[in-house]
């Protein structure tokens, strides 16, 4: 796969070039409580008002001929829909078989199409649907049949080549019809009036999808009680040109194009098979499918055109809810088009704190490194990273599993605890997996293979856990993104200061005998380098130098071709969604240069990917969040009720007192069984010496709007979305006096009659807890990642110079990151919300 330089991806993505590769978003089903003692994921339960519910006897006239006569699935939203995800849940089915030599048993497909069928408008096409990529057994486009006798006439007889005898069986194929026009079909007709095979074209992989940007699910299996779930991505014209969901309507540039999400209900057996063998597009199965029509939000800008633009620098974070905001801010008084530049906060602090004209900054932490702090910072949203993870389960057939585990086979695993040991040997590339096959891995090579193996893992989670066999190599890490950012900061400083873990990077094994890579070790005496790895800090570094060498086979392999960054924290999540853990691939060496490629993802049943997150890209894309070990003992998961706990227990960071932050080795965070440790503030900085009268009215109004309107939880536009918990009171109040303060142009610092000091000696008070009712991403277009837009920049796009960063072992000669995670920035931003990333 060919994939750019990222500074010129990104110049890609801003330009609003987007659809070419698939990204999506999906929203999980089940809430996370404030307290996950029991666990549970950090997802909503309530059911979006537009939920639907269709059972297969109310929908298909031969349902009591269909392999689930009483299948009833559900879909949580089918309304007001972007780029995002949906959660599919049925019951009625049956256990499923895993696929292998066939495409496996009783289970379900599940996949987007974009046109009506002609005869019945209210039933989809099905030569509009993305359908075939996967290739495996019973789930492509086109097969072979056995006979003449099992095509039906009157549906599929159009698309067949009939039999020639037992050396030629006959051939069915559906082709696709595009929403450009275009139909893509491997069958043509000869001058003689039969058909036959075009060789040179596949229906199956071609310009509109491919496995490396279907979103299609060919496998989604039931468990012994035949209930299922599945989060699905939600694909719109923007990600996929095979698709024409969200277009604007001619007639009514309002309302987007509607699309139809499908189900087919696959048994034991197909017509004509003994197996699952045949396309699910055949008439004898399709006639079985069941379809929910999605309506859309129109893709595109939604702010009057000429409206002024007001570039904010900072954290990735904040992205979301900006994209939720724009819509409703730009038309307020004072309002604008918000240009959010994700980047290293701490550069544009010192940016906005000593050059004129230095902007708005959204930040998590204060000015660091400086005499004096000349900014004033109202908070605007209390967010959270979160650890996000898609894991099927895998049965040892080695041992006897308990049947409560054995039933669940194959089915996701909802409930995962992580402590910050754990978090300190994932980031360290610890594990064996995490390091490249075929090198001498050292001290590593006696540790567990993955987080899954690891004692101390096994003694925190559920004892299914030891029934389980987990390879795979993206368990030996997290996903993490690339750069300099707080939220690194925020990680590392939570892992630092548990004692367990500190001790762990400092060179002591754990009681198993496991210990850190020595080239993470903060401990010089013991650190390969001979130099103390530091914490807390800005970035993740791969800093094992250790590489295969070039061979016969392909290139060298250091640690970061091996298990690459991502491009942003929203990228993350996307690739955990479809169960990408960003795998080497083979050598490609028909390349003009030629390079390792990328494995494609892993479907439903064999998926297992750890990714650090935020919790607002975690809600977007239905993946299921980690609880973690606070200060205080208890495991929690992100939530509404768990951030505000932490909220609570903030103390004061910085010479001013305007910052809060949440603190593990604090008396008040030891003290908060309920908080969830990874929560955060975002601050809006500036500095009123320094804003220029015009831009201040903006950032002004931008304050109060996001402190005050924006704070109400929900799924319209203007709302805050989910992943993000109200602002407590007390933190409301100090944002509307740094709002005063900016806009009087008087500098909150050494001005204690005028500055909002947040009180250290109660609680905040907290403001309503309600989540909105659906997981659903908020803006138009596509919601928030970390890059995209339509337009170009005005103004400078960088903080003035950029510190160098940390080594990052073998970064120079990385595999480049796959295009999937690129493109998950620009799936999931709305055109109108200018986002972009400046490199730093």
């Amino acid at each position: 796969m060919n994939v750019m330089p990222r500074a010129r991806r990104r110049t890609w993505f801003a330009s609003g070039l987007t659809g070419m590769l698939t990204a999506g978003a999906v929203f999980a089903l089940v809430a996370g409580s404030s307290v996950a003692i029991g666990g549970s994921p950090a997802q909503a339960a309530e059911a979006s008002s537009s939920a639907l519910t269709i059972a297969a006897k109310d929908y298909d006239p031969e349902y009591q001929n269909s392999p689930f006569p009483d299948l009833a699935i559900s879909v949580s939203q089918t309304k007001n829909l972007v780029s995002q995800g949906i959660q599919i849940s049925w019951s009625g089915g049956r256990q499923s078989v895993a696929p292998g030599q066939t495409g496996g048993e009783d289970f379900l497909q599940i996949f987007q199409c974009w046109g009506d069928d002609p005869s019945d408008p209210t039933r989809p096409d099905r030569t509009t649907c993305l359908y075939g990529a996967t290739l495996g057994p019973g789930a492509t486009r086109d097969t072979q049949r056995e006979s003449d006798k099992v095509v039906d006439k009157a549906h599929d007889a159009q698309f067949t080549i009939p039999s020639k005898g037992v050396a030629e069986p006959a051939y069915t194929s559906i082709p696709f019809r595009a929403p450009d026009g275009t139909t893509v079909t491997n069958l043509k007709v000869n001058s003689d009036g039969t058909k036959s095979v075009n060789t040179d074209v596949s229906v199956n992989t071609n310009q509109y999808f491919t496995a490396y940007t279907t979103n299609e699910v060919p496998w989604a299996p039931s468990g012994a009680d035949g209930r299922g779930s599945v989060s699905f991505e939600v694909q719109t014209a923007m990600q996929s040109s095979g698709l024409s969901c969200g277009t604007p309507k001619p007639d009514n540039l309002a309302v987007g194009e509607s699309c139809w999400l499908v189900a087919i209900p696959r048994g034991a057996s197909d017509n004509g098979s003994r197996y699952i063998t045949q396309s699910g597009l055949f008439w004898d199965t399709w006639k079985h499918a069941i379809a929910f029509r999605l309506d859309f939000r129109p893709l595109g800008a939604r702010c009057e055109q000429g409206t002024a633009e007001r570039q904010i620098f900072g954290s990735e974070l904040i992205s979301l809810a900006v994209s939720s905001w724009q819509p409703t801010f730009c038309r307020a008084p004072g309002g604008s088009v918000l240009a959010l530049v994700t980047g290293s906060e701490s550069d544009a602090l010192r940016a906005a704190a000593s050059k004129a004209g230095g902007g708005l900054v959204v930040t998590t932490r204060p000015l660091q490194g400086a005499d004096g702090d000349p900014l004033v910072y109202a908070p605007i949203a209390l967010s959270g990273l979160s650890i996000g993870f898609t894991i099927d389960r895998f049965v040892n057939p080695n041992v006897a599993a308990p049947p409560e585990v054995a039933e669940k086979d194959r089915l996701p695993i909802t409930k995962l605890r992580l402590t910050p040991r754990l978090l300190a040997k994932l980031l360290t590339n610890s594990y064996r997996a995490a390091l490249p096959l075929g090198v001498d891995a050292g001290v590593v090579e006696h540790n567990p293979w993955n987080v899954s193996q690891d004692p101390e893992f096994l003694a925190v989670n559920d004892p299914e856990w030891a029934s389980l066999t987990m390879q795979g190599y993206a368990l030996g890490d997290l996903m993490v993104p690339q750069g300099r950012s707080d939220a690194a900061w925020v990680m590392w400083q939570y892992i630092s200061a548990d004692p367990q873990a500190a001790a762990f990077l400092a060179g002591t094994p754990d009681q198993w005998g496991m210990v850190v890579n020595p080239w993470s070790s903060t401990d010089p005496a013991k650190n390969a380098s001979g130099a103390a790895f530091t914490v807390p800090r800005e970035d993740f570094p791969k800093a094992d130098p250790i590489e295969r060498p070039s061979d016969s086979t392909g290139g060298a392999v250091n640690l970061i071709t091996w298990r690459p960054y991502t491009s942003d924290l929203d990228a993350s999540g996307y690739l955990a969604l479809r169960g990408d853990g960003q795998l080497l691939g083979s050598w490609d060496f028909t390349s003009p240069a030629p390079k390792w490629g990328k494995a494609a993802r892993a479907l439903p049943g064999r998926r297992q990917v750890l990714a650090l997150t935020s919790d607002s890209a975690a809600q977007r894309y239905q993946v299921v969040t980690a609880e973690l070990q606070n200060s205080a003992g208890a495991f929690v998961a992100p939530s509404t009720e768990s951030m505000l706990a932490a909220a609570s227990a903030m103390v004061p960071d910085g010479s001013t007192g305007q910052v809060r932050r949440y603190d593990s080795a604090s008396p008040a965070a030891k003290a908060a069984f309920g908080a969830y440790p990874l929560t955060v503030p975002l601050y809006a900085a500036a500095n009123p010496d320094t804003v220029s009268a015009d831009a201040r009215n903006t950032y002004v109004a931008f304050i109060r709007f996001a402190a005050e309107e924006g704070q109400t939880p929900g799924d319209g536009l203007g709302q805050l979305p989910r992943g993000y918990a109200p602002l407590p009171d007390e933190f409301v109040a100090q944002a509307m006096a740094a709002a005063d303060l900016l806009a009087n142009g008087r500098p909150a610092i050494n001005a204690p009659t005028t500055s909002y000091i947040p009180s250290q000696s109660s609680p905040a008070p907290q403001r309503a807890m309600t989540q909105p009712a659906a997981s659903q991403p908020t803006g138009d277009g596509s919601g928030a990642g970390s890059a995209v837009a339509t337009g170009n920049a005005s103004g400078a796009l960088s903080a003035g110079s950029t510190p160098t960063d940390p080594e990052s072992g073998g970064l120079a000669a990385a595999v480049p990151l796959s295009a999937l995670a690129g493109v998950a920035g620009a799936a999931a931003v709305p055109l109108i919300t200018r986002l972009r990333r400046r490199v730093s």
